[in-house]
Order: C-alpha cells, then structure tokens, then sequence
C-alpha cells in the first residue's frame, strides 16, 4: 500500500529548514543558523529541486561542525523526496541521534524506519516508530504513525495496523485521508469474512472501529451496513440564541436534478418535494439559503457540468445530481470545491465517498436487509425468498439473502419469477413442516406480479405469512384490485401514510401536487428529504444515534457520509394499506430555529 504523500509530509517535516521554526507549539530546531547558504539550501527544496538541495546540506554540513547532524538529516529528507531512499540511506547511518534537537530525533527514527521498511526489516520500523512520549507537532505524529501502520501491516498483523489508520484518520485532509480510509478496508477485507465477523462480536458499542469493521462486512457481501442507532432526532434541543441544535445552513444551495430527457418526470417529483419542504419550513423562522436549479441531464457529462456551472456562480452546497454514472464522474473529480449531497450512489459502491460528499438514494439493498431483520426480529428462522427479474428486485433479493444468513436464518428456497409469466404454480411447493410462527416468504416485485402470486401461493397450500419490499404498494389506496394482497406486510416511507408528523401532510397535498399521488409520491417524499438534509446533515455525520424524522424514513448519517433509512411497515387489510401499529418512532422534527418571542 502506499504511503502517505511525501509531497505532502515531507514538506512539512522540514519545515525547521530555516532553523528555528515552531509548528504545532513544538520548536523544532533551537541553535540552527539561518545564514544565505542555509536559505539558498531551504528555496531548491520549496523549488522541488530535491537533488540540489540535499547536495547543499551536505555541503553545509562539511562546513559547520556543530550542525552537522542537522544539515545531514535535511540532506537524507531531500534525496527522500527525491524517491532516493537508498541515497539516504548512508547519509542517514552517518547520523547521531544524540545531536539532534526537539522533533529531529523523531524526524530522524521515521527516516530509518522507512528504509527499514524498504529493506523488508518491520520489526526495526516497528521499534523506531512508537507513540511519541510527549506532545510533538501534527505532521510529525502523522507521518510516525503511517509507518507503523505500514510496519504493523508487513508484519502481518492487519488488525493493528487497520487500527492505527483509524486513529489517523481524523488528522488527515483531502487525497490523504482518502487513500488512508481505503487502506483500513484493504486491510480489514483482507482478514476475510470468518475473522472479521469474530472481530465485530468482541467490539463494544462505542468502539471507534465497529463502523470501520461493519463497512468492510459490507464490502464482502457478508451483511448489510450495521443497523442504524436512533437515539435523539435532530433539532429537538435548542442552543444559543434559541437556534436548534445542528441547524446549520449555507449561504447558496445549487440543485442539481434532470429537467429533460427520460429522467425529467423523476426529476420533476423529486424538485416539488424539495421545494414543497423547503417553503413549509419557512412557517417556523427558519434561516434559509437561496436555492438554484440546474439542469444535470441524463449522462454524466452533463451532470458534471451542471456541477461546475453551480459552483462557478457561487454554490456552497450541492444536492443531486440523480443518476449513478453522474455521481461517479463528480466523485472521480477528486477534492470537491463545494460539498454536496447526492441524489443517488455511485456506481461503485465499494469506495468510500470523497471528503465533503454525503451520499443518499433509494436503495433498494436497504430494504431487502430490513426485511430480512423484520422477519428475525418477530423470531422467524426459515424462509423462502420470491422475486422478479427486474434490477430493484435483484439487488432486494440479495440483500436479503445477506442479512438473513447473517442473522442465523436458513433459506428454504429462491425463487426469480419472469416478470411477463402469469402462472407460477410449476414453481411453488407447499412447506411441508414449516411453522408459520417461525418461517415466513419475502417477495420483491410490482403489484401486479404480486397479486397474481399471492393467491397461487395460498392455492399451493402456503399459508407462511409473506413480507415485501415497498414495490408491493402502487403508492394510492385501490381496495378492489389489492385485497389479493391480504396480510402482506411491506417496508414503505413514512410519509405516504401520514404518519410522519411535523412534515406537510400527503393528504392535504393530493388535489393540488400531482406528484404526491402514485409511486411518484415516493420521489416526491425524496425530494423532501433531501432540502431536510440539508441543515443537519454535518451534525448527523458527527453525532451518532441523531436522526432526521424523514419523509422516506428515520434518516441517519454514518461518519463516511452515507445516509441510510429506516423504513415503516405497513400491512394490507380488506385491500387498504395501513401502518403497522408500534412500526415507527413518531416525533415531530425541530427543523429549523426556535421563534423568540418578539421573533420574526
């Protein structure tokens, strides 16, 4: 794995070049002369002319006796930054450690450890690059403790080493922490699926490593990310000045959303919720930015020029764009100048989101895995798993298969459905032996495919109680044709039930938005979301166990950026869908700032 950029450490390690300089509060040269030789020694460095400038101390430090460690540690660093560790390397043999000041001694253990390192020797890094005993500047204990990550790793122990890049990682910024983030869960997968989940058992709660671990378990396909913790909702304690807790918005807000092509109609649900959200909010007091819309098409070009346009005409946030391919593009961009909220995941999961990006979608692994807990939660042990071809139902399905294997639960069967196929009697079975108290069927597909195979189901003698994802619900109440759907149990967003105070109520909304109605409802409940997100979403991400009282669910916000939800359930009666009693925390979100008496 590589290191850390010398290009970045290694500037700053040198940073005594002058003589005496402090950084961090820690002096890190106190005797050094900072004559014209020194100086034209320190400008070849700060050039990149690495070569020059080693060739230079060394020049100093056959000149000055007394300083001659000094000069020849500065020297060693330079044919470093070079790549020419093994130009260092007497250089470095030739130094005594004893003369050297403040932090240069440590400077001086990283060198030896790094060349240890490329000599394949970690047991001598290992031993040069223990925890300091004192306080010692931010690039110093950086750069320490990045070798004995590398050094932990080459001794094979991934377990240590992914543990001290987890305490690095909150001292790193940009392209650094980045690679740093991705080598914790190269080193985490690499344990392999048995060892970590043994691991993760023997973790406390409050352990700064369970979220690291449960990503990495992720990451293998062994469970869906680690249930979300709903401790308090945000806004619900007020601060200074009677400002909720969290609340916290930008000046200027760019929405990035497709307002042509195949993907307008999403695009246009998803901008009414937003805005249906964003004016309700204004009832309460609430500080609000100005907000653009931008038109981010349907491919990633355009997606990413709608983002650099937005930030070109002064965006301090970003929320969109929709479609995978032009998340991935802006991610690909590297260090974001404006942070951002996307409307969907990039196309590779498996990578972290890029510093400054938060990342949410209507996934649907996250209902598949919700499902599955449901179903082990209420004690069941076996079930069969029924889906259609189509993508949503794929990705459910085998989230689901994940999280119940995961959970102990032993799968009787799996079942895909073609989606144009009518007559499924070929492909089901009576569950000879099951108990309905025990087991249990998960479907994923549309209504119409439901209600066809429900009652083939019950004609096949299977009368296992059967739980779905949300595309079971056509999004409006139509009792003639779902009372085929009797007893289904489904996961679904809050807000299509009202059942969400503090929210604009659906009901109300109906006659006037026809976005509110149908399945595009819950496009419609997304885009609410998304301007809710807005003001917390930085708390969220700090704060585990705060949770945003959603339209689409609970919403909460790992420290990686991703927002997850947690889902309602609702069941069918007499052909109308209705929330299960008991099935979601109400409480009304605080999001905005409190109204002084006297406020405006």
């Amino acid at each position: 794995m590589r290191p850390i950029r010398a290009s970045t450490l290694g500037l700053l390690l040198s940073a005594g070049l002058a003589g005496c300089v402090t950084q961090g509060g820690v002096q890190q040269h106190t005797t050094a002369p900072t004559g014209e030789a020194t100086q034209a020694a320190q400008a070849l460095y700060i050039k990149g002319q690495f070569d020059q400038a080693a060739q230079a101390y060394l020049a100093l430090a056959a000149q000055d006796s007394d300083h001659r460690d000094y000069y020849k540690l500065l020297a060693a660093e330079s044919y470093r930054q070079e790549g020419a560790l093994d130009r260092a390397a007497p250089i470095v043999t030739d130094i005594r450690r004893s003369r050297l000041e403040g932090e240069d001694s440590l400077r001086f253990d990283a060198l030896r450890a790094e060349i240890a390192l490329k000599n394949n020797d970690p047991t001598t890094a290992l031993s040069l690059t223990g925890k300091p005993s004192s306080h010692v500047s931010p690039q110093v204990s950086q750069r320490l403790a990045e070798l004995r990550a590398r050094a932990q790793a080459a001794s094979n122990d991934p377990w240590s080493a992914a543990q001290t890049r987890v305490e690095l990682d909150g001292q790193l910024h940009g392209i650094d922490r980045e690679q740093n983030r991705q080598q914790i869960l190269t080193l985490l997968t690499g344990l392999g699926t048995q060892p970590l989940a043994e691991r993760a058992a023997a973790l406390p709660a409050n352990d700064p490593m369970k979220p690291w671990v449960s990503e990495a378990q992720s990451q293998l396909g062994s469970v869906d990310r680690s249930p979300a913790v709903l401790d308090q909702a945000v806004g619900t304690v007020s601060g200074d000045k009677g400002v909720r807790e969290g609340y916290k918005v930008p000046t200027k807000v760019a929405l990035l959303l497709p307002l042509s092509g195949p993907l307008a109609g999403a695009g246009a649900a998803i901008r009414d919720g937003f805005f249906t959200n964003y004016v309700d909010a204004s009832r309460t007091g609430a500080t609000r930015p100005d907000v653009a819309v931008y038109d981010s098409g349907n491919d990633a070009a355009h997606a990413v020029a709608a983002y650099d346009k937005a930030v070109a005409e002064g965006a301090r946030f970003v929320v969109g764009p929709l479609n995978r391919e032009g998340v991935s593009a802006i991610f690909a961009k590297g260090a974001l100048p404006a942070p951002m909220l996307t409307l969907n995941y990039p196309s590779d999961n498996k990578n972290l989101p890029p510093s400054g990006a938060n990342e949410f979608g209507l996934l649907p692994e996250t209902e598949g895995a919700q499902v599955a807990d449901h179903m082990a939660d209420r004690g069941m042990k076996t079930a069969t798993s029924i889906v259609s071809t189509d993508d949503f139902a794929r990705r459910a399905g085998n989230a689901f298969r994940a999280e119940w294997q995961a959970r102990g639960g032993t799968l009787a069967g799996q079942i895909t459905l073609d989606s144009g196929s009518i007559d499924f009697a070929s492909q089901l079975s009576e569950p000879v032996g099951q108990d309905p108290a025990t087991s249990g069927v998960f479907i994923s597909m549309k209504p119409q495919q439901a209600r066809l195979l429900i009652p083939q189901l019950r004609l096949a003698k299977n009368n296992l109680p059967v739980f779905a994802t949300s595309h079971v619900y056509g999004g409006s109440d139509d009792p003639a044709a779902d009372r085929d759907l009797e007893g289904v149990e489904f996961c679904d967003a809050p807000w299509l039930f009202d059942a969400q105070p503090g929210l604009a109520r659906r009901s109300e909304l109906n006659a006037a938005v026809p976005a509110t109605r149908g399945v595009t409802a819950r496009l419609f409940a997304f885009g609410m979301d998304a301007w809710g997100l807005v003001p917390y979403i930085d708390w969220m991400r700090g704060h585990p166990g705060s949770y945003l009282p959603g339209a689409t669910g609970q919403l909460v916000a790992d420290e990686f950026g991703r927002v997850r939800r947690v889902l309602i359930w609702a069941r069918f009666a007499d052909g109308v869908a209705r929330p299960v009693a008991g099935s979601l925390e109400l409480e009304a979100p605080a999001t905005a700032p409190n109204v002084e008496s006297g406020g405006g």
